[in-house]
């Protein structure tokens, strides 16, 4: 029962033509220091987080320091204390944290800049003509809307009878790129919030945004869920009247580091953004642990990012993996890390460990749950981790939907104009955050803590599924613990739209 370990949080994908006649299934305030350098570096130099005191920009003896350890600064974000820099010195991040005025320091990856090379997304396949046209939209609905399952588990389709949601909010996807021209995103995106973050430093060239043509369709996936627009053309979104926009923090190969997931945040605080998805985890290291201090700066940069963005007034939503893990277990066997060299197999205290952004003080996890409404075989879990549950797909084998519709996956735009579908935490995240921003919708002054507890008061109690045994062969698969109100495979209970936009 144990999914992949993709990069950013998906496990499948079956895009639809606009005739939905062809598919692809897809595999496997910055301010700028004085010693500011181009992000370019030689092949064999890392990237590197240092972390000061916040506030008061780069120390001098830190300055010197970076500089005697043969390091170039590409930017710092003063306001929270964190330095992006570029070194070719094995030892720079052991030297910086002797400096006087560092509190971590860190290599944010293993593989020398520039990063990993464009990978392969996948082989066309063919889906049938019977299953396009199983979509036979009612009046009021958007053509694909009659697959999404999605919609009524959490009662969007009925919230959408009171509002679409404010077009004076905004829903940043924190991804691989969102592709604007999409026609179901057009109408929604919002240019002035979108970004590329990927080097550490934001690049506003317009497109910047964008996924590459070799590279994921996961962001602009996610961003269609959010806010598809309800326009007569293709599916909606949980929340089609609000604006999304698109925050690219991942390579050609799909890493999302640590200076780039950075960035992120920080754009975000800055530019007006209500919520941010965030449907991945920071990598190399699937969990961080800060008794290692490479990792523990990276937590440290992460967590300085995120919570200064809810400080400013946005609210932070990420998905919690596909692993089906117990997030509150004893201990975790992490295969996976570092994911950029030699993965060697370690046990883990998540207690300890962190997946980041998912675990971060503040941040809204959210595990996800198939068309039955139970959760989705590959999502992680855990008492006292998993605040909310939204629908993430699920194999057909295991979850089938009621028809119309025909896939047990999540349905979603996908660059160069088409849709398809996808499955994972990954898909449950934007779900809340499109619930979110319909909370912040109906109460515009709401700050983050209030819209945190508005989706956890009316999300519908969910008891836990005991027994898990979700592929039926007499074995559990997964223990949930707690009670109705709240447990460790749906936390306080899956998002329920309606409540947003009526209480």
């Amino acid at each position: 029962m144990t999914a992949p370990h993709p990069r950013y949080r998906r496990a499948m994908a079956i895009p639809v033509g606009m005739t939905m006649a062809t598919a692809l299934a897809f595999l496997p305030n910055v301010t700028a220091s004085a010693a500011e350098a181009p992000v370019s570096a030689d092949a064999t130099s890392l990237s590197y987080v240092v972390n000061v005191r916040p506030g008061h920009g780069v120390p001098g003896q830190v300055k010197k320091a970076i500089a005697e350890a043969d390091g170039t600064i590409v930017t710092s974000y003063d306001k929270i204390g964190v330095i992006v820099v570029h070194s070719a010195n094995p030892d720079f991040a052991k030297i910086l944290r002797t400096v006087r005025g560092v509190d971590s320091a860190g290599n944010t990856r293993n593989a020398p800049l520039p990063a990993q090379s464009t990978t392969d997304v996948g082989t066309p396949k063919v889906i049938s003509a019977a299953e396009a046209d199983a979509a036979e939209a009612a009046d009021g609905q958007d053509p694909l809307e009659p697959l999404q399952w999605d919609l009524p588990a959490i009662k969007a389709d009925k919230a959408h009878e009171k509002t679409l949601g404010s077009s004076k909010v905004t829903v940043a996807v924190i991804d691989t790129g969102v592709d604007d021209t999409h026609p179901d995103i057009a109408p929604n995106f919002d240019r002035d919030a979108s970004v590329n973050c990927v080097t550490g430093k934001p690049d506003t060239t317009d497109g910047a945004w964008r996924p590459g043509a070799t590279e994921s369709p996961h962001g602009t996936h996610v961003a269609g869920e959010i806010a598809a627009a309800k326009n007569g053309v293709g599916m909606t979104g949980v929340a089609p009247g609000v604006k999304v926009s698109g925050i690219k923090v991942s390579t050609t190969a799909g890493y999302f580091y640590t200076e780039a997931v950075v960035c992120g945040f920080m754009w975000a605080a800055t530019h007006g953004v209500d919520v941010t998805n965030n449907s991945y985890y920071t990598d190399p290291w699937y969990f961080n642990c800060k008794d290692d201090p490479d990792q523990k700066a990276l937590v440290d940069a992460v967590s300085r990012a995120s919570q200064y963005a809810e400080r400013k007034g946005t609210v932070n939503v990420a998905a919690a993996g596909n692993e089906n893990y117990d997030l509150s277990a004893d201990e975790i066997t992490d295969p996976v890390s570092p994911n950029d060299a030699t993965p060697t197999e370690r046990v883990i205290d998540p207690s300890e460990c962190y997946d980041i952004p998912t675990q971060l003080p503040g941040v809204v996890t959210v595990a996800a749950t198939g068309a039955k409404g139970i959760k989705s075989s590959f999502s992680n879990h855990g008492l006292g981790i998993i605040d909310i549950a939204a629908p993430g797909g699920d194999s057909t084998r295991f979850q089938t939907p009621a028809p119309p519709a025909t896939s047990g996956l999540i349905l979603g735009t996908l660059p160069g104009g088409t849709w398809g579908y996808m499955a994972g935490t990954s898909m449950a995240s934007p779900h809340v955050a499109g619930v979110a921003a319909l909370i912040k919708s109906t109460h515009p002054y709401a700050p983050p803590a209030l819209v945190k507890a508005l989706l956890y008061a009316e999300a519908d109690a969910t008891p836990c599924t005991d027994p898990y045994d979700i592929d039926g062969d007499g074995k559990v698969d997964a223990v949930c613990e707690g009670t109705k109100n709240r447990n460790g495979f749906y936390g306080w209970g899956t998002a329920d739209a309606l409540d947003a936009v009526t209480k």
